[in-house]
């Protein structure tokens, strides 16, 4: 029996990037002398166990053979006799296709080191064709290393795969753990980009695909193009370190503008309820998280609110307080303000303006916290007011103190 690292972390201490989990495959053993060695097995598919001591990984070297469409088609052969250079050929790419062994002495029989040093993305072998979920995974590793280009023979390949209708057969939780993983990268319009190129944004996200080439008003956005303008949003949130749901939310917030009619264009007037309409609809399509789900459709209905707050009274800034439910869910509606803050400066030239909208909304939700409801609604019991009429004081409170904050 052999062991040998490989996968994810060799490539990132190739790359000079550390912390990466350690995989391993084991060649020349069986199940049951792994099993007697004291390792837990947890594969489902195929032959995965856990170490004894470090927990990680220790997967049976293996080859896979297409049976069906989909992530899930495949048949798996696990044997004694599978050698390294098979089980690596069955990887998605030459990058992730490294072995080293005990010594540290690394086996790489496909070119890995050499795409790492040329910055490509390149496929092992024609097997990547068989599994419609490494077009995300390269994607993904397009925003994870944005400076890696994709080899044109790894394009064309996606490309036959999209046509031929591989990518309609992705199962929601895998579409899902590898869109959020690409937008939780160092530069998320990386993922759009080649998605785009290959074809299969237009499958997996039609909502986002037409954004590109619609136009927008000039004076707000000198960048024009919509898909432009969303992937400046997205990497303004990667530069923020914003988390998932405010990089889900960034990502859905404008869907709207892409059904605006064309005699309208370049405005997009009513556009956040279409957007808000359309984001329930992705998040219903890919089964988003709820944390995910409710931010996006919150700022994909209120961003032009959030932006046009600086000249809001306070009455009007309370009805947006109550209509994000901010008091309640101020957590949120903080998250909020990130996203439209990466909104506001995801433009051409605006990369670095201050969001005032942002930093005005945050005080003037503290000062309408500050207000003792239950003192407030004792108070209006006491002197005989019920049901609504006890809501309206404590509004007319709130209304008072963003009043005072503003003054």
């Amino acid at each position: 029996m052999n062991t040998y690292l490989v996968g994810g972390a060799v490539r990132d201490a190739l790359l000079g990037y550390p912390g990466a989990d350690r995989d391993w495959v084991v060649v020349g053993s069986t199940p049951e002398a792994l099993v007697a060695q004291g390792f837990v097995p947890v594969g489902r598919d195929f032959p995965v166990f856990l170490h004894p001591d470090t927990r990680e990984e220790y997967a049976l070297a293996r080859t896979e053979r297409k049976t069906a469409r989909g992530y899930h088609g495949f048949a798996v052969h696990a044997s004694p006799d599978v050698t390294l250079e098979q089980d690596l050929a069955r990887r998605d790419l030459t990058i992730n296709a490294i072995a080293q062994n005990a010594h540290g002495q690394r086996i790489d029989p496909y070119g890995g080191e050499r795409d790492i040093q040329a910055k490509v993305l390149r496929h092992v072998t024609d097997a990547f064709r068989e599994d419609p979920v490494r077009i995300l995974r390269l994607a993904r590793f397009a925003a994870r290393f944005p400076d890696f280009t994709v080899a044109p023979e790894t394009l064309a390949l996606m490309r036959e795969m999209v046509d031929n209708g591989e990518v309609d057969a992705l199962v929601s939780e895998r579409v899902w753990q590898e869109l959020s993983r690409g937008l939780m990268a160092t530069r998320p319009s990386r993922m759009l980009q080649v998605l785009r190129d290959c074809g299969a944004l237009q499958r997996l996200l039609p909502e986002v695909d037409k954004l590109y080439g619609v136009p927008q008003r000039a004076e707000y956005h000198p960048e024009i193009d919509t898909g432009i303008h969303l992937e400046m949003v997205l990497d303004q949130s990667a530069r923020m370190n914003a988390p998932l749901d405010v990089r889900f939310a960034c990502l859905c917030h404008d869907l709207g503008k892409g059904t605006t009619p064309a005699d309208v264009l370049p405005r997009h007037i009513g556009h956040e309820q279409r957007s808000e309409k359309l984001t329930r609809a992705l998040c219903t399509r890919w089964r988003v998280p709820v944390d995910c789900k409710e931010l996006a459709e919150l700022v994909a209905r209120e961003h032009g609110n959030i932006h046009q707050s600086g000249s809001f009274g306070a009455e009007a800034v309370l009805r947006l307080l109550m209509r994000c439910d901010a008091l309640r869910r101020p957590e949120r509606f903080l998250l909020a303000l990130q996203a439209c803050e990466c909104d506001a400066r995801g433009r051409l030239g605006k990369e670095d303006e201050a969001y005032t909208q942002g930093q005005r909304l945050a005080l003037l939700l503290k000062a309408a916290q500050s207000v003792d409801s239950a003192a407030v609604s004792a108070q209006a019991i006491e002197e005989g007011l019920k049901g609504p009429a006890i809501g309206k004081r404590l509004d007319n409170a709130r209304e008072a103190a963003i009043a005072a904050a503003l003054s």
